[in-house]
């Protein structure tokens, strides 16, 4: 019954340097744990960093709203449907998108292009938010998209550390293996000679 977890347990010891194998460098043993300490860092910073990714774009959105006050709305026709979904799932299923517009700004009708929610029809009344100058300005994220850039955001971060984790142990291995194979030239310039000696 004690042999499954005995041999377990060596298997674990031996793939983690733990085996007290007399043969086995201390680079071998840093090696055995880099992805076992790999893993660990990543679970640890992974809270830290998806923190500063949710922070990030709550920031960026509400500077957006603080400077959207300084702009003032125009009613816009969109000229052409802007693709997406029909149903909208109360604005979680939905983007915006840059399509044509025509709208009335200081007396004088303009068309170019303006930020709306992807389905609008053609035809419909849109919001388009103008700065001082009269140029369109994408308005600040409403509380679906804000929730979706979040969770974006913090995906796009944790792949982010994941990848420079990886990179981080491969180069870690990369100089483990420069120093064996200078480990191993030493000790055969200094067992060598004798061989050859002796035959």
């Amino acid at each position: 019954m004690m042999a499954k977890p005995t041999t377990t347990w060596m298997k674990l010891a031996r793939r983690l340097g733990r085996d007290r194998n007399p043969l086995r460098r201390r680079a071998d043993v840093i090696e055995a744990w880099l992805v076992p300490f790999a893993i660990v860092v990543f679970l640890v910073l992974s809270p830290l960093v998806a923190g500063l990714a949710a922070f990030g774009v709550r920031a960026d959105n509400a500077a957006a709203q603080h400077v959207q006050q300084s702009w003032h709305p125009a009613s816009a026709v969109l000229l052409r449907a802007a693709p997406g979904p029909e149903f909208t799932d109360n604005g979680g299923n939905t983007w915006t998108v840059w399509e044509p517009a025509r709208w009335t700004a200081g007396g004088r009708q303009h068309t170019g292009n303006i930020p709306v929610s992807a389905g609008s029809r053609a035809g419909s009344m849109q919001t388009v938010w103008l700065d001082s100058a009269g140029h369109v300005r994408a308005p600040a994220m409403t509380k679906p998209e804000l929730s979706g850039a979040i969770g974006t955001g913090i995906l796009l971060a944790l792949a982010a550390l994941a990848v420079v984790v990886a990179v981080a142990t491969r180069i870690a291995r990369r100089v483990l293996d420069r120093k064996r194979i200078a480990s191993w030239e030493n000790a055969w310039l200094s067992v060598g000679p004798r061989w050859s000696h002796q035959r």
